[in-house]
């Protein structure tokens, strides 16, 4: 690590504090006995946080001092380990009436684990007088949250005209290869922007020339087999899995055959001949005139491929630098030109024409007033010679950050390069790893989640993903830099380790992600059974369409030994079954079983009382949640779809038949996407909806046939979650049904849309179009057959889109229906049929 070790320490000690600091650890140790060694260690670690940024400077020439940080980060994160084991033991303890059976065993384990951490808190202690460190007043940066809520716009590409031009000419020319198929080189310094270029060029209209266009992502992993299937299912998303490489390379040489196909591979940096000659294999069935267009840092990676020109793309003007660099900034810095045009030569020095850095400073000083800009840019950090100006930059831009963010922003060191990920999904993730400070008064962790992303995404240390405006990505310079940042506490399958470093290595992960392969074998995962205080187990993918198989040597050895987990996905795996030791995985906050064909959860999930996110989609052969679910009283977040079910489908039938009992107890839920009323009376009725009170998004509830009469349905309460948007009501096909049910089932006024199927009663509520819905804008009527009458939609004031199929029992419609705007505002498809 290169002198970020104070600035990242910093931020784990400060949650440490916060932790023993809380009133549930304090409690449980003075009940205990324990609160003196815990005071001791409080002290300790801030007598340490005082020598830390001694600490940063030294261990750049001393690798003493660098070793006593790597110690330091290992000791904070078994501190937190014991933390955690003492909140759930007291969750336990709650929810078994306060029963102390046991009680004496875990503190025998509890204290075993207490004075070996403090045995290696006096080494630290001690060692650190030893190296001399000295307290150095920390200067922490003032964290000023943005004037406003807006984030940047998408930002104009600027200086580019003339490169982009060239390089079009370069795919549309004819330079009559032997091969079917040219390669065009984009050579280029990091930061310099190969890839947005690159991607301007895939976009422009005269790309229509091409029959198949592609984008591919490569990195530093030349993998053909995986380069392959991303060609293939971009071509052809519903391509099936092949077990063989040569049946995937066949397809796709069928799929390209005499087609002329754009295919754009971006950041190469393979060396291997023999590598880019396998994957090059299916391109020669092509029509003349294709193109690849490979973006690599090195010229002779191009020429490696046979590229017929490399077009190497300099850096920008000083003008187009500033340009960029305004884009970023925030509308207050912009209306005082005079003040701004004052910082211009700083600021474009420090850029040196690359138009990453200008976007990256121009995250970082949007936050302050131009004033405060000296601080920032006559920062040592600029001077430093082993530092180049990106390095400099990136680390003025990390330190600057908020404590807790800085942590966040490490914990994306995890992600592979190019990594498409969902701002939702990776809060999630943030808060399973205690990386989300407690927030006050009435704002939830998810609040400060999307507060902290934003800053994140702000600054510029994420961006939207050009190919799915709904995700996200990290420059690979970021990503980089993550992985310094984080160390080695991040490990993925792909990485070279050294065989005589492993085993120190192997102690100190915490975190792995991974691209996942079609088979995961033993000889692939045993590797996992080294890291016995892993906390991430987050195998990934591009795409969830093909099928993917799990050794059960795994789930049965070596998933039982993880017992730090605070994040398991199993996701797109083909497995119908956990074994019952998940529920000895007790710091577990996050599981992820969506796509899986799994067909029950052991009922030792009940035992995972920090589970914080449950996640089930697509998991089409579940037929039943673990009886205990109540006891999960950290629940946040139940998400849960049928295989192919999509909103509104009701053509497949759902495997799930009811909800456990006493649902209402899980009072911290904020998302329950799916909930079924069920026949049997061990099931929750709808009425255990009423106290959960912090629903918001969408909330499905099927089975509305089984509801026990109106009482129960006005017990739901749904018209007191404001936080519902779309809601959705389903009945069994071909039932009657209680209009009274219905009526006592009223909507949030904030309700934007509503969907109605399989209604069997006569008439439709009388709160049906009433104008107070004034969010309304999606209203869809499915298969209410014995309703006479349509409601007056034509109230809604804001509605955009109304679907109406299946209503044959409709024998009029009055004027009341159509409102006053008429239907030219209504999007209306297959009505009354």
């Amino acid at each position: 690590m290169v002198a970020v070790a104070e600035i990242f320490l910093g931020a784990l000690l400060q949650m440490l504090f916060e932790k023993l600091m809380s009133r549930e650890v304090l409690d449980f140790a003075r009940g205990e006995g324990v609160h003196k060694k815990l005071e001791k260690w409080s002290s300790t670690l801030r007598m340490i946080q005082a020598v830390l940024s001694d600490a940063e400077a030294k261990q750049l020439t001393s690798e003493a001092v660098k070793l006593w940080l790597a110690d330091l980060r290992d000791l904070a994160y078994d501190v937190e380990d014991v933390l955690d084991k003492f909140y759930t033991k007291q969750i336990q303890n709650l929810l078994q009436g306060n029963s102390w059976k046991f009680t004496h065993i875990f503190m025998r384990k509890i204290n075993s684990e207490i004075n070996e951490i403090t045995k290696r808190f006096d080494d630290i202690s001690s060692r650190e007088i030893k190296l001399g460190l000295n307290k150095i007043e920390r200067s922490v940066p003032e964290w000023k949250r943005l004037p406003c809520s807006s984030l940047p716009d998408s930002p104009v590409v600027v200086g580019r005209d003339e490169d982009k031009k060239k390089i079009v000419e370069l795919l549309l020319s004819d330079n009559q290869n032997k091969e079917n198929f040219d390669v065009v080189g984009l050579v280029g310094m990091p930061g310099v922007g190969k890839t947005t270029l690159a991607r301007l060029a895939f976009k422009d209209d005269a790309m229509k020339y091409f029959d198949i266009k592609v984008w591919v992502s490569v990195s530093d992993d030349f993998d053909y087999v995986r380069l392959t299937k991303a060609i293939l299912n971009s071509i052809d998303s519903e391509s099936r899995s092949f077990d063989e490489f040569s049946q995937i390379q066949n397809h796709l040489s069928k799929d390209l055959a005499g087609k002329k196909f754009l295919i754009v591979m971006d950041d190469v940096w393979n060396k291997k001949y023999e590598l880019w000659l396998t994957l090059q294999a299916p391109f020669g069935a092509g029509a003349p005139g294709s193109k690849i267009l490979v973006t690599t840092r090195n010229e002779d990676v191009a020429k490696l491929m046979a590229a017929v020109e490399c077009y190497n793309l300099e850096c920008i003007s000083d003008d187009d630098c500033w340009k960029v660099f305004v884009q970023h900034l925030s509308n207050r810095n912009i209306s005082e030109p005079s003040k701004l045009e004052s910082q211009r030569e700083n600021v474009v020095s420090k850029c040196k024409g690359l138009p990453f850095a200008a976007q990256t400073l121009g995250g970082l000083l949007r936050c302050k007033e131009i004033d405060e800009w000296k601080d920032v840019l006559e920062n040592k950090l600029w001077t430093q010679p082993e530092h180049s100006n990106i390095l400099s930059l990136l680390k003025l831009s990390y330190r600057y950050l908020p404590p807790h963010v800085k942590r966040c922003f490490a914990y994306c060191s995890i992600f592979p390069e190019d990594y498409e990920f969902e701002e939702k999904q990776l809060i999630l993730l943030w808060m399973a790893e205690g990386l989300l400070q407690n927030p006050e008064g009435s704002r939830q962790m998810e609040d400060l989640g999307r507060e902290y992303f934003r800053e994140l995404f702000s600054r510029s240390f994420f961006q939207k993903s050009k190919k799915d405006e709904s995700k996200y990505v990290m420059h690979d310079l970021l990503n980089d830099f993550a992985r310094l940042v984080a160390g080695e506490i991040g490990f993925t399958l792909e990485d070279k380790v050294d065989y005589h470093k492993r085993c120190r290595i192997f102690k100190k992960v915490r975190h792995s992600a991974y691209i996942s392969a079609d088979l995961e074998g033993i000889h692939r995962l045993e590797v996992f059974s080294n890291f016995e205080h892993l906390r991430t187990f987050l195998p990934l993918s591009h795409s969830y369409n093909g099928r993917k198989y799990l050794t059960s040597n795994f789930t049965l050895q070596i998933l039982p030994k993880l017992q730090y987990l605070r994040v398991l996905s199993l996701k797109g795996y083909c497995i119908r079954e956990l074994p019952d030791s998940i529920g000895k995985l007790r710091l577990l906050r996050y599981l992820d079983l969506s796509y899986t064909d799994i067909t029950s959860l052991p009922e030792s999930v009940s035992d995972l009382y920090n589970l914080q996110t449950l996640l089930l989609e697509v998991c089409g052969y579940l037929n039943a949640l673990p009886t205990g679910l109540k006891n999960l009283i950290n629940l946040r977040h139940l998400i849960y779809s049928n295989k192919w079910h999509k909103r509104y489908d009701t053509s497949y039938p759902r495997s799930l038949k009811g909800m456990p009992s006493n649902m209402g107890k899980l009072t911290n839920l904020q998302t329950l996407s799916y909930f079924v009323v069920g026949k049997e009376s061990s099931s929750s009725g709808v009425g255990e909806l009423g106290p959960l009170l912090h629903l918001c998004g969408t909330l499905h509830i099927s089975g509305l046939e089984n509801v026990n009469g109106a009482k129960d349905a006005v017990l739901a309460n749904l018209a007191g979650k404001d936080g519902i948007d779309v809601l959705l009501l389903e009945w069994k096909a071909k039932e009657t049904a209680d209009p009274d049910i219905f009526e006592s089932l009223q909507p949030p006024l904030m309700l934007k849309e509503l969907a109605v199927m399989n209604y069997g009663g006569s008439k439709f509520p009388a709160w049906m179009g009433n104008s107070l819905f004034s969010k309304m804008v999606k209203v869809r009527l499915k298969d209410c057959r014995r309703c006479k009458l349509l409601p007056p939609l034509g109230q809604l004031p804001l509605l955009k889109e109304l679907t109406i199929k299946g209503l044959s029992g409709v024998e009029s419609v009055g004027s009341e229906f159509y409102g006053d705007g008429g239907l030219n505002a209504w999007k209306i498809g297959n009505p009354l049929l």
